[in-house]
């Protein structure tokens, strides 16, 4: 093949960024995926019935619309559409009660009672700073370019979630609502820095919304595409790379892949110092997922859980966080707490007409093949009495299903490797420069680098930014 300047091994969110910046910048691009459709994490298929379109990894995305990186790329204008449901995310309780993250500080905190301003007076000041507090979240470490605001959300961030919550509210509906979102970092919520999704997820929910993307995460994809090919760059699908030496000479490869997946095919390329920490580095729990093909909407309790399309099961603060700890004992919760998408109250493009579709999972050790379809269906019936009978059909997907599907997900782990305060500094390796290997021109650009897990491409983006500044 043709020599090129940039070899982009996977097709996710995060490749498919990194090729759309380097082509932009004028570079020759070739873009690779081992499986015949491109994606990865953003990818939809019709997996139950046919005319039903399931996301098979992400299904909702607030780091997607409040991306610099995507915004930069103008997805919009390669037919990306967002979706913003009337509420970020519900979390039902027992006896008909929901807690509801709503657009506005003001409306969520008239549903919390006692704790109402309490609530208001956590996340109306991480709102206002927003724009001050986002490059922390979506930029490697650095000294912050705000340091009041940065030092005002690092403050609350390091806590644990368990703490935070106790500190602050005297009822079960606020620290159930905080629990939900902390529980979304995979980490046992007594854990330093849970607070940081929970603060980071309800500022995004409040600022940005939590949107969908018209007709289903492929759409993400399909954008960047298009997007990459508007530059002239290539793609080719169906190729598994098994070593750098079959790739196209290049001046720079970036891997959107495992550290597992960069020692496999570059590893001869990488000192072994360096091999060995990648070698360390560790997985997070994988999840267990069930997809849905539904006769009519979820039958919630509450009805006002309809008008989110991210729904949090796990009831209170200790349930959730007794479910959290379960995966870090090589345990699988009896009540596991479950998130829940329901993306065609809001986009039905997506089943047959009257039709729906749900996707839900849970967190169990890495690598498990347990079923916890029953434990996971228990939890929905908790909050939607009736549901069994609305399922038309299901898939579930174990974690040694989810690797089979997409390598990067080692052991079924979704975070690019377990995100806690060691591997948050250590990501993958400690380095003022993660996105660089030390063999030149050898770049990851995966999940497992800063700023980590999510759908907004600021992995990819660093990572070419890197290589452009290295082509120099």
């Amino acid at each position: 093949m043709p020599a090129c300047d940039a070899v982009i091994i996977g097709a996710g969110p995060n490749g498919l960024t990194a090729a759309c910046v380097l082509a932009r910048a004028g570079r020759r691009v070739l873009l690779i995926e081992a499986r015949e459709t491109i994606g990865g994490g953003v990818s939809s298929a019709e997996i139950t019935l046919p005319g039903f379109i399931h996301d098979l990894g992400s299904a909702v995305h607030p780091f997607g619309v409040a991306s610099p990186a995507f915004r930069a790329l103008q997805l919009e204008r390669f037919g990306l559409r967002w979706i913003q449901p009337p509420a970020p995310v519900a979390h039902p309780l027992d006896g008909g009660r929901a807690a509801l993250l709503e657009r506005s500080v003001r409306a969520t905190t008239a549903r919390l009672g006692r704790d109402g301003v309490a609530y208001e007076r956590l996340m109306a000041p991480l709102v206002r700073m927003w724009d001050r507090i986002q490059p922390l979240v979506l930029n490697p470490l650095r000294f912050p370019n705000h340091p009041l605001a940065g030092a005002y959300f690092g403050a609350l961030a390091l806590l644990p979630v368990t703490l935070l919550a106790r500190m602050l509210f005297r009822e079960d509906a606020a620290p159930a609502l905080i629990a939900g979102l902390g529980a979304h970092s995979l980490l046992p919520l007594e854990a330093p820095l849970t607070s940081a999704p929970a603060l980071v997820l309800g500022a995004l929910g409040h600022a940005v919304g939590w949107p969908i993307p018209q007709g289903g995460a492929q759409a993400i994809a399909n954008a960047l595409e298009s997007c990459l090919r508007a530059s002239g760059g290539e793609i080719r699908t169906g190729w598994l790379v098994q070593h750098i030496d079959e790739l196209p000479h290049a001046r720079a490869y970036l891997f959107d892949t495992s550290p597992r997946q960069l020692i496999q095919i570059a590893g001869d390329r990488l000192p072994v110092w360096y091999r060995r920490q990648l070698e360390r580095f560790r997985p997070g729990p994988g999840v267990f997922k069930l997809d849905y093909a539904l006769d009519r909407p979820v039958p919630w309790d509450n009805p006002e859980c309809a008008r989110a399309a991210t729904v949090h099961l796990g009831g209170t603060l200790e349930e959730i966080a007794e479910s959290e700890r379960a995966p870090h004992r090589n345990e699988h919760a009896a009540r596991p707490y479950v998130l829940l998408a329901q993306p065609t109250l809001f986009d039905p493009t997506r089943a047959p007409p009257g039709k729906h579709i749900a996707w839900a999972y849970c967190h169990v050790p890495n690598g498990s093949t347990v079923d916890m379809t029953t434990a996971i269906e228990a939890q929905i019936e908790r909050f939607a009495p009736g549901f069994r009978h609305c399922v038309l059909a299901r898939r579930a997907m174990n974690c040694a299903d989810m690797e089979a599907w997409n390598p990067n997900l080692t052991g079924g782990d979704i975070s690019g490797g377990l995100p806690d305060w060691r591997q948050l500094i250590t990501r993958p390796t400690l380095s003022l420069t993660p996105h660089r290997t030390p063999a030149r021109g050898i770049y990851l650009c995966s999940a497992s680098t800063p700023p980590g897990p999510g759908v907004h491409g600021m992995c990819g983006y660093h990572a070419a930014c890197a290589a452009l500044a290295d082509m120099e």
